[in-house]
């Protein structure tokens, strides 16, 4: 994992800086170049991604968690991550409009996909009260 992520800083330092460089002449293809990055390290991270999903997966069922339930808390990390580096590529591009909104968007998918487990957790709640449910 170390390693990993010494390649992962490397090959940003080494983009930052060539973005520096070129961007006085070429802000277009500082630009290219800051966007491909981006999504080369994107790229990057999905192999462990993946094994880290396995892994809780697997966790989650021998707690004998229901799947449904790892399953939404996953795809809402999952909304979180990727709206947050959408917006960062908009701001990487100076159009912080469009990166708030990409953030509101991400926010209010979150919303809607939690309320399932905030009905259950409610429910529970409330069968749990004395004379509650």
């Amino acid at each position: 994992m170390v390693i990993e992520i010494v390649q992962v800083v490397g090959f940003g330092l080494i983009a930052t800086f060539l973005i520096m460089v070129i961007n006085e002449q070429k802000p277009v293809i500082a630009l290219a170049i800051a966007l491909v990055t981006g999504a080369m390290i994107f790229l990057f991270i999905m192999a462990p991604l993946q094994s880290a999903l396995e892994l809780i997966s697997t966790l989650s069922g021998q707690a004998g968690i229901n799947n449904m339930y790892i399953q939404t808390l996953l795809k809402i990390i999952g909304i979180a991550y990727l709206s947050e580096f959408g917006a960062h590529i908009a701001r990487d591009a100076d159009q912080e409009s469009i990166a708030s909104k990409i953030e509101l968007a991400g926010k209010m998918m979150i919303i809607m996909m939690a309320i399932p487990i905030f009905q259950v957790l409610i429910e529970t709640v409330l069968a749990l009260i004395p004379g509650g449910a």
